[in-house]
């Protein structure tokens, strides 16, 4: 049974910096492509980041683009989200998400297993 278990989550100022780790078990996710997804209080989970199986391919929501990072660690079953440049719109629940399939997507529907998710909350 494949777990992902996120950190790094917390109450930061705007314009502060965060780094979200998400480290797998059960599984060697070095062949999945992996994905970051938030979700804020009274809306759906939307898409953040995504990168390939290899780490060569990565794409962003316009909204965080410029500001949030995404790569993984193969060798420590572990993907990251660098965060910086916070905005009180990025409070939300991150949850990351792995695929059985090597290549990016962006849709909560191509993920086959999820983290329980870390609260980030940003005050203004």
């Amino acid at each position: 049974q494949v777990q992902l278990v996120e950190s790094g989550g917390g109450l930061v100022q705007a314009g502060g910096s965060l780094r979200l780790s998400c480290a797998a078990s059960g599984r060697t996710f070095s062949n999945d492509a992996m994905g970051w997804f938030r979700q804020a209080p009274g809306k759906e989970r939307r898409f953040v980041a995504t990168i390939s199986w290899s780490g060569d391919s990565t794409y962003y929501a316009d909204s965080v683009k410029g500001r949030f990072t995404i790569s993984r660690d193969n060798a420590k079953n572990t993907v990251y989200l660098q965060m910086n440049n916070l905005k009180p719109e990025d409070t939300a629940v991150y949850f990351c998400a792995g695929r059985i399939a090597s290549g990016v997507a962006v849709t909560t529907t191509a993920y086959r297993y999820w983290g329980q998710g870390t609260q980030v909350t940003v005050s203004s």
